[in-house]
């Protein structure tokens, strides 16, 4: 197998593969910093033969922008990442503790709250957006209403998406904490290390690999996400993120193309460079888990 991925036919086939992938985002780039004449009249491929390049789209995006569908992108960008930031080390600090204890720690009903919360993982947030705009506004058992406006509705976000979130993230990390070389686990034991001494030294710099995967799945997620947090923060300038501003950016008659790849390409730089500084953890995990020894 190892041959047959390393022939030349299949190093062929994974070029035209990644051409074919990075093509749409060349022509975005591309349109991006194009005037709006020429792309509301030629196609992207056209720049190659007749380059007229600006970088007004960006100015315009960024800045204060003309008329009420442009602009401000940045302002929406820094809600974007207080929306995102702690929807990403919320769920991944509360899942690691978790997870540990469903791997290491001995206790009646663990297999069965294993099973339970794999199970959970076919819930999707956007089914449950009425119960809980229900919860936040009457509250629910002995959880009293969350009665926020302004700023604070971002509470709203972290915890739908924390919340949802922990299902996924508890069954990667169990997975990969389970896999822990039992020896080492025990040897610590007999040193006297406790829980906390194996969670800390031992646990979290092995699980590195596994964290540094689900921050990048939990980050793009969040930071793609409309529905969520239109729906639960609002979709006013103070706590609605990029996304929400994206939409809006082609203008209401939707021929603001200039804007909206410039603004798109802003936007999607921000999980691409997340991805590539975390990346290199991930591929230390696969190699360091690919031979024993």
């Amino acid at each position: 197998m190892r041959e047959r991925l390393t022939s030349r036919a299949f190093s062929l086939a994974a070029v035209v593969i990644a051409v074919l992938w990075t093509t749409p985002t060349l022509g975005l780039f591309l349109s991006s910093v194009r005037p709006e004449d020429d792309i509301k009249t030629t196609g992207w491929w056209t720049v190659l033969s007749a380059p007229h390049l600006t970088l007004d789209n960006y100015g315009e995006v960024l800045g204060s922008g003309r008329g009420n569908a442009s602009g401000r992108l940045a302002e929406h960008l820094v809600n974007s990442f207080v929306i995102t930031l702690p929807s990403v080390l919320f769920p991944l600090v509360l899942a690691f503790f978790a997870a540990y204890a469903l791997a290491w720690i001995d206790f009646r009903g663990r297999d069965a709250l294993v099973v339970g919360i794999f199970a959970l993982q076919v819930v999707p947030l956007q089914m449950a957006l009425v119960p809980l705009l229900k919860l936040f506004s009457e509250g629910w058992l002995f959880l009293p209403a969350w009665d926020l406006t302004g700023p604070a509705r971002f509470g709203h976000v972290w915890f739908a998406h924390t919340v949802f979130a922990l299902p996924l993230a508890v069954f990667l990390l169990h997975n990969f904490l389970a896999g822990l070389d039992r020896e080492l686990i025990e040897s610590a034991r007999v040193d006297g290390a406790t829980h906390g001494t194996l969670l800390l030294r031992i646990a979290l710099p092995l699980a590195r690999p596994a964290l540094a995967t689900y921050a990048i799945i939990q980050f793009i997620w969040v930071w793609n996400d409309l529905l969520v947090a239109l729906t639960l923060a609002g979709g006013t300038a103070e706590t609605a993120p990029a996304t929400v501003r994206l939409a809006s950016l082609a203008g209401t008659r939707g021929d603001e193309w200039q804007r909206l790849t410039a603004g798109a390409f802003v936007s999607a730089a921000v999980p691409v460079a997340v991805f590539f500084s975390l990346q290199r953890y991930v591929t230390r995990g696969l190699l360091a888990g690919s031979v024993k020894g």
